[in-house]
């Protein structure tokens, strides 16, 4: 069998560049789900059941048995089959002292996130946490942003959920780990390889012929993009809050929710999109969080977020990798109007799309392409100092209908964003069965009291569907910010 890798694209490397030993590039999922249907005769979560499950789909994600291995000399990852793979190693079972309080699961995947993905194997954990109070159990899924990105993981999602109930686990198929290729081999290999891109490059120079206006234009658009994305504060320093400071390696994880009903409410009656009133959302509950708990003045703060947006097309639909570029967009945390706010986002948001800010992000992304891997290190860790943006926030829809594992129906899910340099918190959405759900990922010590930053999200959301509706802001039955205890407490 001959010897086989993949390497890693410069944005895959990137994530794998950025990590330090107190910025992890893991991102996690968390579904929360029945467990009746999967308990056992001892009341317990029928663990071997699901471990079957995952390893009769593991030949549809082939990365999950890859582990990483470096080209000599130039020190680019390149993807290759774990000989050794172990299942048990990845799926791994815990227990809540039952009845578990959700916030005692917070508590745990705050201390999962905590530790970094152990990169002699493959990059992933699957985490089985039952003993959840009112007859439910949860799956967190840990992996390494070098592997997936938002959209890519929706699809794999639907690798082990189905339309509907299920009792059938298939035989898996067979796994014959192809040999990894010898360092002498990873390099002959990869100078065949650039210089076969070297001389289809100067072949396709001489086969420009009438195609060249075509091409001009094409290029002469993608520079426009990546002007306005540059223009837009990648290479300034965005205004210090308190939400930004030296990150440590401990995490806290929250959650809240928002009816999807009310989110569409502003939408319709404010006009923009989701993504908009998701924008203002997070623009109000940071004015609260830093008005009220830290007492910061927010007058001309200069207060930006990191947005990805998919360019992954149709065709690639299913396949790991990153495939997204970075909206840069300043949010008015200064305007204490919530429509004002509103307004501004989606001034803002047309913008970026008219300037086509998601090519210009991608082409620099394709403009280093092509630098070494210690470059490509170095580049990005100057990058991730220079912090031009506050937090990331990430929005990825999902589906309006019930997903199951195996008999059990999916009730909730969470996603969870990795935290940059000085980035003291994250915000990651997923929509699901007409429930947004809030995932927050922060640094214990930055925010020690993750509650409250939870609680001035959801009042800002409140706040922004109350103006929006032309009423006064009211609680919501399904929104809220569930109370978390500190560390190693019940």
């Amino acid at each position: 069998m001959p010897a086989h890798y993949e390497r890693l694209s410069y944005l895959d490397n990137s994530f794998l560049a950025l990590e330090s030993r107190t910025t992890h590039m893991h991102v996690a999922g968390i579904v929360i789900l029945e467990a009746p249907p999967l308990r056992t005769p001892g009341g317990g979560i029928d663990t071997p059941r699901i471990r079957a499950l995952v390893e009769s789909k593991l030949h549809l994600i082939p990365r999950y048995r890859q582990r990483l291995a470096w080209v000599p000399l130039e020190k680019h990852p390149v993807w290759v089959d774990d000989e050794e793979f172990d299942l048990d190693y990845h799926v791994r079972h815990y227990s809540l002292p039952r009845p578990g309080t959700f916030d005692q699961l917070e508590s745990l995947i705050g201390i999962m996130m905590s530790h970094q993905l152990d990169r002699s194997k493959p990059l992933w954990e699957f985490n089985i946490v039952e003993g959840l109070e009112d007859d439910r159990f949860a799956i967190v899924s840990k992996i390494h942003h070098c592997m997936i990105d938002g959209i890519s993981g929706v699809d794999l999602m639907t690798v082990l959920l189905g339309f509907g109930p299920s009792e059938e686990v298939d035989e898996p198929e067979p796994f014959i780990p192809r040999p990894a290729p010898s360092g002498n081999e990873l390099v002959v290999r990869e100078t065949a390889r650039r210089t076969a891109r070297m001389l289809n490059a100067m072949k396709s120079v001489r086969q420009l012929g009438d195609d060249a206006r075509e091409m001009t234009a094409k290029g002469a658009q993608r520079t426009r993009a990546a002007g306005y994305s540059l223009a837009s504060g990648w290479l300034t320093r965005a205004s210090k809050t308190p939400l930004n400071g030296k990150v440590g390696a401990a995490r806290s994880f929250g959650t809240m929710q928002t009816p999807l009903s009310e989110v569409k409410d502003i939408k319709n009656r404010a006009g923009g999109s989701v993504n908009d009133v998701v924008l203002a959302t997070v623009a109000g509950g940071v004015r609260r969080w830093l008005l009220e708990a830290k007492g910061f003045d927010v007058g001309d703060l200069d207060f930006r977020v990191m947005a990805p947006v998919s360019v992954r097309a149709h065709d690639q639909r299913g396949t790991l990798g990153n495939q997204v570029a970075m909206w840069l967009v300043t949010l008015p945390v200064s305007e204490p109007d919530p429509l004002r706010r509103f307004t501004a986002v989606q001034e803002a948001t047309k913008h970026l799309k008219e300037t086509n800010q998601a090519l210009g992000a991608s082409t620099l992304v394709r403009l280093s392409a092509g630098a070494p891997a210690t470059l490509v290190s170095m580049a990005s860790r100057l990058a991730a100092g220079v912090r031009p943006f506050n937090m990331t926030v990430t929005n990825v829809p999902g589906p309006q209908f019930p997903l199951f594992m195996l008999n059990s129906r999916m009730l909730e899910s969470y996603a969870l964003v990795p935290l940059w340099q000085e980035h003291g918190v994250g915000v990651a959405l997923f929509s699901y069965a007409g429930t947004v759900f809030w995932g927050l990922n922060a640094d214990y010590d930055i925010i020690p009291d993750l509650d409250e930053f939870a609680a001035a999200m959801d009042y800002a959301f409140k706040e922004l569907h109350a103006a929006a509706m032309g009423a006064k802001p009211k609680k919501a039955a399904k929104s809220g910010a569930r109370k978390r205890p500190p560390l190693g407490t019940k």
